[in-house]
């Protein structure tokens, strides 16, 4: 598949593979006020901020799941406003077989697809569960190009990074894992611990953005 190149050089990873147990249904499903799933909200939010491709990992009603990104939504209305020099994404679905292993193994399936596009420099994963995670906090995590900075204070994104979002000083996401990080990593992960372990072990750059949301992951139905 032609994929165009990105001025960031930055994709994003949207990991969407659970059943949602603890929900009573798969996330990739939960609609929010406007009616849109939070699967295509997730991939909105990426492709806004300038990430290209979104990696959208699926697994528990994978076919079904592809099928929210596939039409799109019914509501023109709620489409983002893309920004003249910010096309809509490439998006590349993945299926990752052994999602009931747990949230390492759709992690896994991501990277491994961002591997396979050399000119990729370093990706943004989010889970599809944060459902008031925005563009601007993405923006904030990525900068606008690659080479750029992020935020006041933050270094220029790299193939070197390794930055994580905070929410009034609460680790969340949207984690930044430049390209020289992406293969030792996943040498690393196992069961449903995902990026953690690594990142206790490495240096990680920490971007404050509790003003922009609450980073607050839904586990259950309010």
């Amino acid at each position: 598949m032609f994929l165009p190149p990105s001025p960031s050089r930055v994709a994003g990873l949207v990991l969407a593979a659970g059943a949602g147990s603890r929900y009573g249904m798969p996330k990739a499903f939960v609609r929010d006020g406007a009616g849109r799933s939070w699967l295509q909200r997730a991939v909105d939010v990426l492709a806004e901020a300038g990430c290209s491709p979104v990696i959208v990992v699926l697994g528990a009603c994978g076919s079904e799941a592809a099928a929210l990104i596939d039409a799109g939504d019914d509501d023109p209305s709620s489409a983002p406003a893309w920004g003249r020099d910010r096309p809509p994404a490439s998006v590349l679905i993945v299926q990752a077989a052994d999602w009931a292993e747990g949230l390492s193994a759709s992690l896994r399936a991501g990277l491994r697809c961002a591997i396979e596009h050399p000119d990729l420099r370093a990706i943004a994963v989010i889970p599809v569960d944060v459902p008031d995670l925005n563009a601007a906090t993405v923006e904030r995590m990525v900068g606008t190009n690659f080479g750029t900075t992020a935020a006041p204070g933050a270094t220029v994104l790299s193939a070197s990074t390794l930055r994580q979002a905070r929410f009034s000083g609460r680790p969340g996401h949207p984690v930044v894992i430049g390209r020289e990080h992406w293969t030792p990593l996943l040498d690393t992960l196992a069961g449903d611990t995902g990026a953690r372990p690594y990142l206790r072990t490495h240096p990680v750059e920490h971007i404050e953005c509790g003003d922009l949301g609450t980073g607050v992951d839904v586990d259950r139905p309010n």
